[in-house]
């Protein structure tokens, strides 16, 4: 053992020292303890790396013919001189010998040591001054890039304590880096998304598997209602043998890219709903049906409930009639993402209401803007008709609310109510404003359909009342008719029906369909049975009654329709029929199956130039002749041979009365909404009183 052994001691990891820095390994610092007299007397293991002389080749020799060349002996002696008498230390660099005849710079710094007998010793500490330098120079750089660097730093010890914070990370929590120091990672950011993040560093800690650009969004310190975005990587940090010393966290602030990212999913999503809105709403010409598809569309894309209202004058009179007090609604559609009782706190469909002043729908009504609440903050007396409303949508969590005007044609029509209560945002103008560009596309729909309902409904009374009344008093004959018009997404068309009795017990049978509709074909149609009524008086055939009319229909506007034309003579059970482009009636005799009258079809009136050619048949009492027109069997995607043959199984014997055969058949239209109008007509043939008639009538024009 050396002197300076048996002064100084011995110290080693069984005395319970903590690791070693990796700092110092990477230096190698090389330790020479040296006598008063210059002999050597410690040897470090870095001195050995260092120099290249082994410990039992140094200790015991005098150091400076050891370490150093003789033109440096000599400055090396008056330094070493120096330290031993004053007691200062010495730093610098010195040029050293190494074992192989070499000459090396190390970072030298020596100082005089005292033992506890007053003896001096000194202690030279070397580096190599060129790896020295390059950890001066990699620190120098790391200290300006994390001073200066835009992107958040900072360095976690394992129990998520900050270490070290630069003032990019300082700004973006708000907080300054001292106040950093010391403090773990969540009472800084104490909001909830940064658990995730806590979480994520945990397991980087443990499995050191680096987390590179997780997106974190939520409030800093300093603006907590001010939504940033961040993206974190995480990395372990560990030095040259492994040892685990913390996080480092690399935070860039993405919160412009984020909100212009979120913008742009917010103007697609926006652009998906407006073309969506366009393809589903206004399919129809029914009003309910326009205003439930908006509501289809808004829910819950944009709102969690929606409610949409008409002016009950309009649906009554197509006119707004906004007086001085408050308007009637009438509501029409009512949708919620989900059940809740908020929907108890809405106007069901087919009801009427009116809003209060304050109410949003009445302010909308008023100033024709959309009135927007964003936060309720429990007023909810503002947005309910009263206040077991208001109960029921405090309770359901609505907490942001939008009225949106219906406009069309510049003028008010209805309202459309939102609400958002799940959906935690509340609504913003850009909310608001596809609102509107939906509210103003189905406003339209929705007043083009009360428009065609007006006309629809002035059209389907004019045509009842052009219908006839059958007379019950045919001889021979058992007469019944029915009319049933196109469904509310169509207009009523242009199809008749008549019996008209003529002279000798005879009944003339028509029907006939208009091609068109609305009011111009109701009022050709009118004008049609008109002429056939007139013409049926002259007591000519079926052939000639057709050509006539043909000339008439040429007359007219440029309209077309198909007729039926019949004569039944009773006495002589002799049915004379021509067609005009007309579909064939059906004949049931009793006993037998229902066949189509395989007649001449001819062309429809109004074309001209064909004749029409009559076809004569016998029908005795108990048969049956069914006329009708293309509404009773024709569907939009069924072959029309295919709904024929159908037809004539709805009718399989036994018959039953004409009323009956009327019933039967209407049961059987081609789908519940239709989409054209039904004339039918059903004659019975029966016995002739044995005292009524006036004798047999040679029909005429033949």
């Amino acid at each position: 053992m050396s002197r300076a052994e048996q002064r100084f001691g011995r110290a080693g990891a069984e005395d319970g020292a903590a690791d070693p820095s990796g700092l110092m390994d990477l230096l190698g610092v090389a330790a020479v303890l040296v006598e008063p007299d210059g002999r050597i007397d410690m040897w470090s293991p870095q001195a050995e790396e260092l120099f290249g002389y082994a410990c039992a080749e140094a200790v015991g020799e005098y150091a400076a013919p050891l370490l150093v060349h003789p033109e440096h002996r000599a400055s090396a002696m008056r330094l070493f001189a120096q330290v031993m008498v004053t007691g200062r230390e010495w730093a610098g660099a010195f040029p050293v010998r190494h074992k192989d005849g070499s000459t090396r710079t190390v970072e030298l710094r020596t100082m005089r040591l005292t033992d506890s007998l007053g003896d001096h010793y000194a202690l030279g500490l070397a580096t190599d001054r060129a790896t020295l330098r390059q950890m001066e120079r990699k620190l120098a750089l790391s200290e300006r890039l994390v001073a200066q660097a835009p992107i958040g730093l900072s360095v976690l010890d394992t129990e998520l304590r900050y270490l070290a914070v630069n003032p990019a990370l300082a700004a973006m929590d708000g907080v300054d880096p001292a106040d950093h120091v010391g403090r773990r990672f969540r009472d800084v950011l104490p909001a909830e998304p940064y658990a995730s993040v806590e979480t994520a560093m945990r397991q980087v800690l443990a499995g050191g598997v680096p987390v590179v650009d997780q997106l974190v969004v939520g409030p800093t310190a300093v603006a907590r209602d001010d939504e940033r975005a961040w993206t974190m990587s995480l990395y372990r940090l560990e030095d040259h043998r492994g040892h685990v010393l913390g996080i480092a966290n690399v935070v860039v602030d993405v919160t412009d890219r984020f909100q212009a990212a979120r913008r742009a999913d917010r103007a697609q999503h926006r652009l998906r709903l407006v073309a969506s809105g366009s393809s589903r709403i206004g399919t129809t010409l029914e009003v309910e049906r326009t205003a439930q598809e908006l509501a289809d569309v808004l829910v819950p894309d944009l709102a969690d409930l929606v409610a949409v209202d008409l002016l009950d004058s309009v649906l009554q009179t197509g006119r707004t009639g906004l007086g001085d007090g408050p308007a009637l609604f009438r509501a029409l559609a009512v949708k919620t993402a989900y059940p809740t009782d908020a929907a108890q706190a809405i106007v069901p469909p087919g009801h009427l209401t009116t809003y209060h002043a304050d109410h949003p729908a009445a302010r909308a009504i008023r100033t024709r803007r959309p009135q927007l609440i964003t936060h309720l903050e429990g007023d909810f007396s503002r947005i309910a008709t009263d206040p077991e409303a208001a109960r029921l949508l405090a309770g359901a969590g609505v907490h942001t609310d939008m009225a949106v005007p219906l406009i069309a044609r510049g003028e008010i029509i209805g309202v459309m109510g939102l609400a958002r209560a799940r959906n935690p945002v509340p609504f913003d103008e850009d909310d608001v404003a596809l609102a509107g560009e939906l509210a103003s596309s189905a406003a339209l729909s929705m007043d083009n359909a009360v428009l065609h309902q007006h006309i629809r409904s002035a059209a389907e009374t004019l045509q009842r009342n052009l219908l006839p009344r059958l007379s019950p008093r045919h001889p021979g004959l058992e007469v019944a008719a029915r009319y049933r018009p196109a469904q509310a997404f169509s207009e009523v068309g242009g199809d008749w029906y008549d019996a008209i009795a003529l002279d000798g017990d005879r009944t003339a049978l028509t029907v006939g369909d208009v091609m068109g509709s609305g009011i111009p074909a109701a009022t050709t149609m009118g004008r049609l049975r008109t002429a056939t009524s007139t013409l049926a008086d002259l007591d000519l055939g079926p052939a000639r009654i057709l050509t006539h009319l043909d000339r008439i229909t040429r007359s007219l506007d440029p309209y077309i329709a198909t007729c039926l034309y019949a004569v039944y003579d009773p006495h002589e059970h002799r049915l004379d029929v021509a067609s005009a482009g007309h579909l064939p009636p059906v004949l049931m005799r009793a006993g037998r199956p229902p066949q189509l009258l395989d007649l001449p079809l001819g062309t429809p009136l109004g074309v001209g130039g064909v004749p029409f050619e009559t076809t004569t048949l016998e029908l005795h009492p108990g048969d049956q002749l069914a006329l009708y027109t293309d509404g009773l069997v024709e569907t939009r995607h069924d072959p029309i041979d295919e709904r024929l043959d159908f037809l004539l199984r709805q009718l399989s014997p036994p018959y039953g009365t004409v009323e009956e055969t009327c019933d039967r058949l209407l049961r059987h239209l081609p789908h519940p909404a239709g989409h054209d109008d039904v004339a039918l007509l059903v004659a019975g043939a029966q016995p002739l009183p044995v005292s009524g008639g006036t004798g047999p009538h040679p029909p005429g024009g033949r």
